[in-house]
């Protein structure tokens, strides 16, 4: 087997990922990109469900269950990446990223972005008092993809969002404390 390469952060401080080769990797210019011996993908989301079914022998299913189930699974990755995604990115962005690059943060961005991931929160935590994940029962993808933008923001005021609405709150709790996502976390200190 050839050996795996994730391209990420340490080059987008370099000015790398707008250069080749990584252009070949991704001609968008952006991160990540994957190599999986001749295989060669971008986009996070593209990325994670590959590993998923590629490895799905080596440590937890991500993707779970009968064809329903799976179909389940599949709508929950739409609704993060359509619906959750947009505003909590924009979030993070106004309230991490403009204050890291010297930038003044939008109040009126923040407002309107924050109701509208309260909204989507709001049918987050219906569907938490049914199952402990968002599908069901055990961690898959979709809750998987959730987690970048969500450590982002635990760290900033739209925490407040997640910590009034009690079955999100503990579903967060639960998926930022995954020994998986710990690893993560300590990889991102060095």
């Amino acid at each position: 087997m050839a050996p795996i390469k994730v391209h990420g952060i340490a080059i987008l401080k370099a000015g790398e990922h707008k250069k080749e080769p990584f252009l070949s990797l991704n001609p968008f210019g952006q991160i990540p990109a994957f190599e999986d011996g001749d295989l060669k993908l971008f986009e996070s989301r593209a990325i994670t469900k590959y590993i998923t079914h590629q490895y799905a022998d080596k440590g937890a299913e991500l993707v779970c269950g009968d064809t329903k189930q799976k179909a389940m699974i599949g709508v929950a990755i739409e609704v993060e990446a359509h619906q959750f995604d947009p505003s909590a990115s924009k979030l993070g962005w106004e309230l991490v990223l403009k204050p890291m690059f010297g930038m003044v943060t939008d109040k009126a961005v923040v407002e309107e972005h924050e109701a509208k991931l309260a909204t989507v929160l709001d049918i987050y935590e219906k569907r938490l008092a049914q199952s402990k994940y968002l599908t069901c029962d055990c961690f898959t993808l979709a809750d998987l993809h959730h987690l970048p933008t969500i450590q982002r923001l635990l760290a900033t005021e739209a925490k407040k969002l997640f910590d009034s609405r009690p079955h999100v709150s503990a579903w967060i709790a639960d998926i930022t404390a995954r020994p998986a996502w710990c690893k993560v976390l300590a990889l991102q200190k060095h």
